[in-house]
């Protein structure tokens, strides 16, 4: 028995050589997550012709720095990165006050239907949210919203998930507090900002997140409802530039100046790129936008 424990012991690897194999595996694991990113500055710094060539080349030769400039003059990125602030910003302020008192509604005051009400609200879930893309549209457009920053962010502050959320989260609190609350004289709208918003700060900050995360991501309603660039959100804008080359867009004929590289002027026989912007016509772009 003591012989097979020392053998057992001595098969065993010393710390130091346990911890490298964790320090290794976890610099691999870094090295695959960050690649990625790299790989997409590196690219931004070469020519067309360079980012198209076959076997790809990590390091580019030269370094096209202008591929910036022409962005920034092609799109309006800075109006575009405030537009997708105030979406964010607006969506989550909104769902974090409609959703709560909607969800505190459900779960405290007592009016006739209620369960039915709730589960008919619950039965939005069940639906595709692209099945609401056309009505929302049609909305906006009786409104006069389109290419509005309004029409971004007004159809997202309220929303059936963030409501099933609060209400869960208002039903789990004691209803010792609300009843103390009405004895000293308190009408429902004060119990719901006095008494129970406050406590239920860490479903607030949850809704809010991820709120945050799926506003600042949208991009299917961004590219619906607006077409000018500078009322599109980030994503929209970066969507826009997909498949075509920035100096090529920023040409009046559409094609590369003399002055490129041999390998650059080779594609002007390529198809012609997107057009810049997103200048798609309105019905055309939802008609695409909703074709699978």
């Amino acid at each position: 028995m003591a012989d097979a424990v020392a053998a057992t012991g001595s098969q065993k690897l010393p710390r130091w050589r346990r911890d490298l194999w964790v320090h290794v595996v976890l610099m691999l694991g870094a090295v695959l997550m960050i690649s990625p990113f790299v790989l997409e500055v590196v690219t931004s710094v070469k020519t067309f012709a360079q980012a198209t060539h076959t076997p790809p080349s990590l390091v580019p030769h030269p370094f096209h720095w202008g591929n910036y400039k022409d962005v920034f003059e092609s799109l309006p990125f800075g109006r575009q990165l405030l537009n997708t602030v105030v979406m964010t910003l607006a969506r989550t302020l909104g769902q974090v006050l409609l959703c709560s008192a909607a969800g505190f509604a459900f779960a405290r005051l007592q009016f006739r239907g209620r369960g039915l009400l709730f589960g008919l609200f619950l039965s939005v879930l069940m639906v595709p949210s692209q099945l609401f893309l056309l009505p929302n549209y049609e909305i906006m457009q009786h409104l006069g919203l389109l290419n509005s920053i309004s029409a971004l962010w007004l159809p997202g502050i309220f929303s059936a998930f963030g409501t099933f959320l609060m209400r869960q989260f208002f039903l789990q609190l004691p209803r010792e507090l609300e009843e103390a609350a009405r004895i000293d004289g308190a009408n429902p709208l004060q119990v719901y900002w006095w008494v129970m918003l406050p406590l239920a700060t860490p479903a607030l900050m949850a809704l809010a997140i991820l709120t945050a995360i799926w506003s600042w991501n949208d991009l299917l309603w961004p590219l619906i409802i607006n077409t000018d660039p500078s009322k599109m959100p980030v994503s929209a804008g970066l969507a826009a530039l997909q498949g075509g080359a920035p100096h090529q867009l920023s040409r009046p004929d559409g094609w590369l100046a003399p002055s490129q590289p041999a390998d650059d002027r080779a594609v002007r026989d390529l198809p012609a790129p997107c057009p810049r912007g997103h200048r798609v016509h309105r019905s055309q772009g939802l008609a695409t936008a909703l074709t699978p």
